[in-house]
């Protein structure tokens, strides 16, 4: 019998014993799990002439997570153990008993004596199980069993077509020039009018990554949103997108909202990856939906809002690979940030108390990372540390920019206390020798140990983060789909060339508090039509749309506000901003009727005609697709030409 080396690596057997009955009280003892660390569920107690015959489960562990070998003993009659015995009696049991494809008796020993001791005379029947392992473990050959390079096919960002000046808002609000700009790092903001909720915003950038990828609505088999932005306490975002799947008549999409604060996209992520690598994935793609609407009142948190979406296709040959096992998390109780006025879009924070869990969290995140990256390292022979400079991009949850800069400081910080053969005459270290002994959990607010590493990681920050805070910097903080939009932010701005093979680290925060860090690695095929060619051509409009924004006076900017705070939640409502600068394409609010149930339009794209309020979905229903789905076996859209555009109305349905 096998002894557990590592916990949660190993395999369930099942056995037939044959107990002579001085031996029967060990048996049920060890069914109890009270002998030598085995969980035995006896299953049948029968009787065969001299013998006892216990049809047992067994849970062996194995350090190497093996699938075979010798797993299961059976007890043998004392009076003859070399004797033939029942031997071809217990094969007819196993093979009945066993799944088929599960079992191969290999014979008869003496072999299990020692390890079951001397309590009565036995006779061991060894045999093998394969495919079958307990949650949590490894087996070596799995790796074959799932699908290859699993990740994020495609991505489409929305953000709302207007935006506050930063440097305007700070005359506005009448503080120092330069405590929002430079401060925070915050240039422009996004914000959405009374016309735009969450699930306005959902729709838009569900309805643009599938058209944008022409991709059929039958292919999705899951579908995902985290968002903090609640507007009902019982329906989900995710049941109102289904409206765009009417037409399609695909009902069967698992998944539903996912909330914490920022970091609820992320988990949608892991939760869409976790699918489509399980037993239950169908073959089709999953998609995940990150989107917020951040508002403030008014006072310092304010201009660090923002708005806006992002959906991601989830699937196998992806050009953005999650790694797999490669995933930091530290999840911890606090109240930095909550929102517990369930009629207020505002939240309480303490901005302090932010800023340390932020901070904790990256340091145990990144601890966490690369010890297990480490660990791989070194089972394929390379025994080295982790430090920034492994990842060839870093991007960020991104309250504002400037924590972002000083999160990159704090990655090099981790690396030079935990490298005491560090050089500091010369080369990054240089200078920072002063600083050797200080404890993590000090420096949080300590502006000495910032200032030099936010000095020494300077050129890091340059060459591996700061191209990713384009959207931060230009459209604020989006929530949940905040890191996402960072990384979209690369992608619009790295050729396929730049990015192949890079290893891009991945930091999600969101308070209460929940974080991870972990990486995805770009796929190699750089070449023209490749997958990393199409993700990145899709996105290389990202500044134009930014540029194509409508500037809004601070003034015009605060009445929003007060729109929204005076209308939050408010039944029997139509919103009053104007539709007519909306992005074309763009779903908007156009009544709450009395009973709270939101009936939504879409801005007609490319010159189609007039909106009907209360018109049925209409969605092209021929069109290329050019992201093909990942399974044979889902039906394909036939490839002729494109259909224009249709501008509909839906309502969310009743509670």
């Amino acid at each position: 019998m096998g002894r557990a080396a590592e916990p949660g690596a190993g395999l369930i057997a099942a056995a037939l014993w044959l107990v002579a009955p001085a031996g029967l009280g060990r048996l049920c003892r060890m069914a109890a799990g009270q002998e030598r660390g085995l969980t035995l569920g006896v299953r049948s107690v029968r009787r065969w002439g001299g013998w006892v015959l216990c049809s047992c489960c067994s849970f062996l562990p194995f350090a190497d997570g093996s699938v075979g070998g010798r797993v299961a003993s059976v007890l043998g009659h004392p009076s003859n153990p070399e004797s033939e015995g029942p031997q071809g009696w217990i094969r007819d049991c196993l093979s009945a008993m066993l799944a088929r494809g599960q079992s191969a008796v290999l014979g008869l020993s003496n072999s299990g004596l020692d390890d079951l001791g001397q309590e009565s005379p036995l006779l061991c029947l060894s045999f093998s199980v394969n495919s079958t392992t307990m949650p949590g473990s490894l087996p070596v050959n799995a790796e074959a069993c799932w699908p290859k390079d699993v990740g994020i096919v495609a991505l489409e960002i929305y953000f709302p077509s207007q935006y506050v000046d930063q440097t305007e808002l700070e005359t506005f609000d009448g503080v120092d020039a330069g405590k929002y700009t430079i401060g925070l790092g915050q240039s422009k903001m996004g914000f959405c009018s009374d016309r735009e909720d969450i699930n306005s915003l959902c729709l838009t950038v569900v309805q643009k990554l599938m058209e944008r990828n022409s991709l059929s609505y039958d292919c999705i088999g899951r579908l995902e949103v985290g968002t903090e932005t609640i507007i009902d306490k019982s329906k989900s975002v995710k049941t109102v997108l289904m409206q765009l799947f009417e037409d399609s008549g695909n009902t069967d999409v698992e998944g539903i909202d996912t909330t914490n604060a920022c970091y609820g996209g992320t988990a949608a992520i892991f939760n869409a990856v976790n699918w489509v690598e399980s037993s239950s994935w169908d073959g089709r793609y999953a998609l995940v939906v990150a989107g917020d609407i951040a508002v403030y009142a008014t006072g310092n948190a304010r201009p660090t809002g923002g708005a806006g979406a992002v959906a991601m296709l989830i699937g196998p040959n992806a050009p953005l690979i999650f790694e797999r096992g490669l995933r930091g998390t530290h999840m911890q109780h606090a109240y930095d940030f909550y929102k517990p006025d369930m009629v207020s879009e505002y939240p309480v924070v303490d901005g302090k108390l932010s800023i340390q869990c932020y901070l904790s969290a990256l340091d145990r995140c990144y601890f966490v990372y690369r010890n297990k990256i480490r660990a791989q390292w070194q089972k394929e022979g390379s025994d080295r540390e982790f430090t920034l400079n492994d990842f060839g991009f870093m991007i960020f949850h991104s309250p504002y920019c400037k924590l972002v800069q000083k999160s990159v400081a704090r990655l090099l910080l981790n690396d030079f206390l935990s490298d005491q053969n560090s050089k500091t005459e010369n080369g990054i270290y240089s200078g920072l020798e002063a600083f050797r002994d200080v404890k993590l959990e000090d420096t949080y607010f300590d502006r000495d140990v910032e200032k030099a590493f936010m000095k020494a990681s300077a050129e890091l920050f340059n060459q591996k983060t700061k191209a990713s805070l384009l959207v931060s910097n230009q459209n604020g903080n989006m929530y949940t789909p905040s890191v996402y939009g960072c990384l979209a932010s690369l992608l619009a701005q790295y050729s396929p060339q730049q990015l192949a093979g890079q290893r891009i680290g991945v930091f999600s925060y969101g308070s209460g508090f929940a974080a991870t860090l972990y990486s995805i690695r770009v796929t190699q095929d750089a070449t023209p039509g490749s997958s990393l060619d199409k993700i990145t051509a899709s996105l290389s409009d990202l500044k134009t749309r930014l540029d194509s924004r409508k500037c809004i006076a601070p003034d015009v900017f605060a009445e929003n506000m007060k729109i929204r705070q005076e209308t939050h939640h408010l039944a029997n409502y139509i919103p009053q901003c104007s539709v007519n600068d909306l992005f074309e394409g763009t779903w908007y609010l156009m009544r709450v009727d009395e009973k709270h149930r939101r009936t939504y339009a879409r801005r007609p794209v490319l010159g189609d005609g007039p909106l009907e309020a209360g018109a049925d979905i209409v969605h092209s229903s021929i069109v290329h697709e050019l992201i093909p789905s990942p399974a044979k076996k889902v039906p394909r859209i036939p490839a002729t030409k494109e259909s224009e555009a249709v501008a509909v109305s839906v309502a969310n349905g009743e509670h």
